[in-house]
């Protein structure tokens, strides 16, 4: 009886709208898979790469213009507060003489002043305030520009994993198309050395009879 043969290792391919996403195949001793990137997918996955790399050294880092730009907004804010307390506080000075000049004619007189200091204090308590808004803002502007530029990278980086992820999941796709024909390879072997060994054993069981009669 003839040395019996291995059974023939099948290929796998994995096709999705007439392309082929992913191969699987032996060469040699080795199983290789290899996925084929559309164009679409190609320019996605090198443009997350390049944009995550050049923006990854300079995440922490503000160029001239941002922070000019940073500098506008918390110019507008310190602007926008300044105006605020201006037109709190105008009125009630204003008020203030006029009562003052009806009552007494001059401004030269303890009443005036007394009211004058407390509306002056209250304006100064409210300038204070206005100066720690102004840090509390500048802090928000940074942080809100970190969080914006580690968004960016974050996306970039789904981009990656997304592509990724398809790679993997055609592969092990491929992989089990493979392993399944591989399977059925050898099922039928098995099943050919079977019938085979069956044939021999009627025979030797026809030729024992014979020999019997």
């Amino acid at each position: 009886m003839g040395k019996s043969s291995k059974p023939a290792y099948s290929s796998g391919t994995v096709n999705v709208n007439g392309q082929t996403k992913a191969t699987t195949y032996k060469k040699g001793n080795n199983v290789i898979t290899d996925y084929n990137m559309s164009d679409v997918e190609k320019k996605a996955y090198d443009y997350a790469q390049k944009s995550f790399a050049d923006s990854l050294s300079k995440v922490n880092v503000f160029d001239e213009d941002t922070k000019q730009n940073l500098q506008k907004q918390l110019n507008a804010y310190a602007q926008k507060g300044q105006k605020l307390i201006d037109d709190m506080y105008s009125p009630m000075l204003d008020n203030l003489k006029t009562d003052i000049a009806s009552r007494f004619g001059n401004f030269d007189n303890s009443v005036f002043l007394d009211n004058l200091n407390s509306i002056e204090s209250k304006r100064a308590d409210s300038m204070s305030g206005l100066a720690q808004d102004i840090l509390s803002q500048q802090s928000n502007l940074i942080n809100q520009e970190l969080a914006r530029r580690y968004d960016y990278l974050g996306f970039l980086q789904d981009i990656q994993n997304q592509v990724n992820s398809n790679i993997l999941g055609y592969s092990n796709l491929s992989q089990a198309n493979s392993s399944s024909g591989t399977n059925y390879n050898l099922q039928t072997r098995n099943k050919s050395a079977s019938d085979l060994f069956g044939n021999y054993g009627k025979l030797a069981a026809n030729m024992f009879s014979s020999f019997m009669s």
